[in-house]
């Protein structure tokens, strides 16, 4: 497999996920040269994601580069015994099937610990392995919804607003992720797996973060603030002679920058703005000021302008405007992959970078089934062998 330099790639994984949260976790071990061997129900039998529209589409392919795919019925007692055969081999087995499905598998941690004890088995649900609501289905804007986190988004008084991306999915996949390479260095030393889970609610509530520590230690509930920081003022959109800008100049000395900048050198004068926590009281008049003096200029003037004062500021991009901004370009965000049928498209990078390892991309999402029979060769099946498997519907 190419990619044997990367820092992932002495390490083993059978990718059991669906939908995003799970797959999200395995794309990071396969970006980082984790041998990743994704197990899909044959399409015979129903398997949804086999559909070539779904299968080609950009999420699809975006998720599921950098793996390798076989075919496994788990349902059949013979399928079942080839998955704890391949799982004897393996370092890692990542799902995210509602608690009850693995353990009716036969696939849970338990049955896969028997067969290897250094097993790092990592998993994510809707609601937690545990608990009164543990079998329910979850989905992102549910727990975004159950955390709190829709409470925090939106303008005043608009209602609940979900975050505009899959943020709870994308989280639980990467702190899953990291929690299997500390589980792995963990084993390092005690020579033994674990169970590693998380769940989509968990997930929502940390990435509530400091506005979770409001209410745990000061036993405030935030709520919306638009565009606005919840805390931290003046720091908001402001308009433009031709749209808008996002300047952050909470902190006192920044605000000082912000007024003379701005020519307005007598706002952190005023008794109104004395101290953070009469801005907060008076934010709404505070912003209105400001924005008297930004609509004079256009947005990239004061980009320039406020960034040479030591302003936080930023222009207000839509995705495709994102990534044809000359810093973004140079960041290499949107990596090409090639794919036998759909050609050479890019997709998203890795945000993190290695100084001596180089990120790559080694492969696009390729075919349902495409590696089972190089996979099941690797625990002695032939070809004939492989051939009658498919007969009898086991891949």
């Amino acid at each position: 497999m190419p990619g044997n330099d990367l820092p992932l790639s002495r390490f083993r994984v059978l990718d059991l996920t669906r939908a995003r949260s799970g797959p999200t976790a395995t794309r990071q071990l396969g970006d980082w040269g984790a041998d990743v061997v994704k197990i899909e129900t044959p399409p015979a039998l129903g398997n949804v994601d086999a559909i070539p529209s779904v299968r080609h589409g950009f999420d699809f392919q975006n998720l599921h580069r950098n793996k390798r795919s076989m075919t496994l019925n788990l349902k059949s007692d013979e399928g079942r015994s080839i998955f704890l055969r391949l799982a004897e081999g393996a370092d890692v087995v990542v799902e995210n099937f509602r608690p009850a499905v693995k353990h009716r598998l036969g696939v849970d941690y338990e049955a896969v610990r028997k067969v290897n004890p250094g097993i790092v088995y990592g998993s994510i649900s809707g609601f937690g392995q545990t608990g009164p609501y543990a079998d329910r289905p979850g989905l992102d804007q549910i727990a975004q919804g159950m955390s709190g986190l829709m409470s925090i988004t939106g303008l005043p008084g608009q209602g609940p607003v979900r975050v505009g991306t899959a943020i709870v999915d994308t989280s639980a996949g990467m702190l899953l992720a990291q929690g299997i390479l500390v589980a792995l260095l963990e084993r390092e030393v005690s020579g033994q797996g674990q169970w590693v889970h998380t769940s989509l609610l968990e997930a929502a509530i940390q990435v509530l973060d400091f506005q979770a520590a409001r209410y745990l230690k000061d036993g405030q509930v935030p709520g919306q603030a638009g565009n606005s920081h919840p805390t931290e003022i003046p720091a908001s959109v402001f308009p433009t002679a031709d749209g808008y800008i996002n300047i952050q100049a909470g902190n006192q000395h920044i605000f000082e920058r912000l007024s003379r900048a701005i020519g307005a050198p007598d706002l952190p004068k005023d008794p109104a703005y004395a101290s953070k926590e009469l801005r907060s009281r008076n934010r709404d008049r505070l912003h209105g000021a400001i924005g008297e003096r930004t609509r004079m200029r256009k947005s990239l003037d004061w980009v320039e302008i406020l960034n040479e004062a030591g302003v936080p500021c930023g222009p207000i991009y839509d995705v495709g405007q994102a990534f044809n901004d000359p810093h973004v370009k140079q960041l290499g965000l949107d990596p090409a992959v090639t794919h036998p049928t759909l050609g050479t498209f890019r997709v998203v990078g890795q945000a993190t970078k290695l100084a001596r390892t180089p990120h790559r991309m080694r492969f696009a999402c390729l075919e349902i089934g495409e590696h089972t029979a190089e996979v099941l060769a690797g625990i002695g099946y032939d070809a004939a062998a492989v051939a009658a498997l498919r007969e009898r519907g086991v891949v």
